[in-house]
C-alpha cells in the first residue's frame, strides 16, 4: 500500500465517522502526532492515530513513541483506529491499562522502505477495543 492510498483510506475513515456525529479533521499529511483531530459525538476533544494493516494479527501494535505523543496532546480523548483483513478496531487509549512494552524489529517506516530497525511497541489485545467491526 502506498502513501497516497493510505491517506485516502485515512480520509475515508474520518468521513465515515463524521457521518456518525463525529467532527473530525484529517491531519495525516506531514503531521507526526496523529492522523485526525476534532470532537467525539459527545463533544469531547480528541486525537486519533489510524493504521491499516495488510495482515491480521490478534494483537494490535502501536509504537510506544506514537502512544506517548498522543498521550501528551491537550485533548480529552486519545484514540487508536486499526483496520486489518478481519475488521476495524477502535481503542480509547485513555481507558486502557497498557501492557508491558516490547522490543521488536519492524520496517523503519510503515510504507516506504524495506529497512528494519528495533522499535518499542505495545501489543494491544482485541478485547480492549471499544468498538469492533469484524468481517
Amino acid at each position: 500500500m502506498d502513501i497516497e492510498r493510505t491517506h485516502r483510506y485515512e480520509q475515508a475513515v474520518v468521513s465515515i465517522l463524521n457521518f456518525d456525529d463525529w467532527n473530525l479533521e484529517w491531519t495525516g499529511q506531514g503531521y507526526d502526532y496523529c492522523d485526525a483531530v476534532g470532537k467525539t459525538p459527545k463533544g469531547k476533544t480528541c486525537a486519533m492515530e489510524i493504521k491499516f494493516r495488510e495482515k491480521y494479527y490478534e494483537s494490535k501494535m502501536i509504537e510506544v513513541d506514537k502512544y506517548d505523543r498522543l498521550m501528551k496532546m491537550d485533548v480529552d480523548v486519545r484514540l487508536y483506529f486499526v483496520n486489518d483483513p478481519k475488521g476495524n478496531y477502535l481503542f480509547w487509549l485513555d481507558d486502557i491499562e497498557m501492557p508491558e512494552k516490547k522490543s521488536i524489529w519492524c520496517p523503519s517506516t510503515t510504507l516506504w522502505d524495506n529497512k528494519k530497525k528495533e522499535k518499542f511497541v505495545y501489543l494491544l489485545n482485541e478485547d480492549d477495543c471499544s468498538v469492533k467491526n469484524t468481517y
